[in-house]
């Protein structure tokens, strides 16, 4: 960690970036989204919205203690001194909130609506949609092992879009809305766990409603302690899902950060199939694909580690 004043004059903690130790807690963050969709199915008694509910309401707390003791209140607090200096910087911050937690709504909206094969459609080819955004954008610039496992990541898109023939709307939210998403934190400089932090914040008035509406939570408060307890659990992996990951984001230039996202998918998949689910035989090349950009990556990071010093 190494201390700086922003442009505001305060004082904040910066950390140098780190390539091997991005990539090996955005790893961790995304095995612990894995670990949560697993783990969805225990709360089968309530909807989607109570669920996103109870997920945004009990991460806040749970992340500002995480934030708290190791350190990284000084981005909170910084971006407490933008807005009072600067209030159009709060609106960055709503529309931050708001495009990350429709993606959060959509995760959970789309399988119980019919739309799954959409939405599933949407995170393969979000990641390609970030690199883009990297390269032109912010003219990252991506290793040969990089640019092969884009390669492969992009022959398995074309695979899945030549099979679902179409493009629907969630397709096209989660594509085109998470990279915008990333954009603004990348541009407003919030592209760490305090941004993380502020975006969870300003989402909560939304959960609050959510929870009440559903209800099922307040209700069976007192008769199912099994329910309260499950529910809290929840509110612990997505802290540690959320907090890993954005402590990641630092370290990692857009491309990699996007590449990496195939990591979280390639991870459903297999606790789907040790769920019951099936591969359909024209997806394997698909997932083949995929395997083998994540696959390349991981050869990539096993190199860096044995060089004396991290590039």
């Amino acid at each position: 960690m190494i201390s700086a004043h922003n442009k505001y004059g305060v004082l904040i903690m910066q950390t140098q970036p780190n390539v091997i130790l991005g990539v090996i807690l955005n790893v961790i963050g995304s095995a612990c989204f894995a670990l949560m969709f697993a783990y969805t199915p225990w709360l089968s008694e309530l909807n989607g919205e109570e669920i996103y509910g109870w997920r945004v309401t009990l991460t806040l707390p749970l992340l500002t203690i995480f934030i708290v003791m190791k350190g990284y209140w000084p981005q909170v607090t910084d971006i407490l001194t933008r807005i009072r200096r600067d209030p159009y910087f709060l609106l960055s911050r709503l529309i931050s909130a708001l495009l990350i937690g429709i993606q959060i709504w959509l995760f959970l909206w789309g399988p119980v609506n019919d739309y799954a094969l959409a939405v599933s459609l949407g995170y393969f080819i979000m990641p390609m949609t970030v690199v883009l955004v990297g390269q032109f954008a912010f003219k990252d610039r991506m290793s040969r092992f990089q640019k092969l496992a884009c390669l492969l990541a992009l022959a398995g898109v074309i695979n899945q879009l030549v099979i679902s023939q179409t493009l629907s709307w969630p397709t096209l939210v989660v594509c085109l809305g998470y990279p915008l998403y990333f954009w603004i934190r990348v541009k407003t400089h919030t592209n760490h766990i305090g941004g993380m932090w502020f975006d969870t914040m300003l989402s909560l008035p939304v959960s609050v409603f959510f929870i009440v509406q559903g209800g099922d939570v307040i209700h069976t408060f007192t008769t199912h302690v099994d329910l309260i307890w499950l529910v809290f659990g929840l509110g612990v992996i997505s802290t540690l899902a959320l907090a890993f990951q954005s402590l990641s984001a630092p370290h990692l230039n857009l491309s990699l950060f996007g590449l990496l996202v195939y990591v979280e998918p390639f991870l459903l998949t297999w606790v789907a199939i040790l769920l019951g689910e099936t591969i359909a035989p024209s997806e394997w090349p698909t997932y083949i694909a995929i395997f083998s950009a994540v696959f390349v990556l991981m050869i990539e990071g096993i190199l860096r580690m044995r060089r004396p010093r991290d590039s």
